[in-house]
């Protein structure tokens, strides 16, 4: 069941559940474009092609807000907009151990292996490297892991669970990236929770926020709500 945060003739910011592709992968599980794509044909009783504009993505077992367009024309001006830096992501993630820092950024070169689709930090002159940068605030401490919030200057693949594994900080519950040595069996601890851009047509500044599940380890051990209006 797809939720809906909101929706017009244009665009449709919706909630992505962990563990869900962002689109079709090797596996053929159900991914957000299948189930945005079978929202829009039962609402508006479609019996064509239906236009599903994916302008953004999250990784798999990423969860939090995504949009979609609902024209080609606001796909356009979408992602020119996130190329532009005018589309603002904000992340919630509970990293593992106590982060040295209570602000920063951290800048990297990361190239990617296609084969074991993981991401490593290398050297800047690494032939297929790409410049990653991202800003975070610690916001809460507890025993043994850290509430930081994350701002994405650039939007690389698996970029906030690498380069926080990189300063040895791993997002909890991160079984690809060393994560789980305090979370057997939980999910990642990282949550789109905050996505804020002009509107494609009516020019509108546009800000959607959503907490991740409260009741779900780790976040239960924060007070979530209070940090996610931030």
């Amino acid at each position: 069941m797809l939720e809906v945060v909101y929706e017009d003739n244009h665009i449709l910011v919706v909630i992505k559940p962990q563990n869900i592709p962002t689109q079709s992968d090797i596996t053929g599980d159900t991914c957000m474009v299948d189930m945005v794509e079978k929202y829009l044909r039962e609402k508006y009783d479609k019996k064509g092609n239906v236009y599903v504009g994916l302008v953004h993505r999250l990784d798999r077992p990423t969860g939090g807000l995504m949009i979609f367009a609902k024209t080609s024309k606001a796909a356009a001006r979408l992602s020119e907009s996130i190329a532009t830096k005018d589309f603002e992501k904000s992340y919630l993630a509970v990293v593992n151990g106590e982060v040295k820092e209570a602000s920063g950024t951290l800048k990297n070169y990361l190239k990617k292996n296609a084969r074991t689709n993981t991401v490593a930090v290398v050297p800047e002159l690494t032939t297929g490297a790409k410049y990653a940068e991202l800003n975070y605030k610690v916001l809460d401490k507890k025993d043994k892991v850290t509430l930081v919030k994350v701002n994405l200057v650039t939007g690389r693949s698996h970029q906030i669970r690498v380069q926080f594994k990189h300063i040895g900080n791993p997002v909890y519950g991160d079984v690809r990236y060393g994560g789980d040595t305090l979370a057997k069996g939980h999910n990642l601890a990282l949550w789109a929770y905050k996505i804020k851009f002009q509107h494609p047509t009516t020019k509108k500044v546009m800000t959607f926020v959503s907490v991740p599940p409260t009741d779900a380890v780790p976040w239960k051990v924060f007070d979530v709500d209070k940090y996610a209006t931030i």
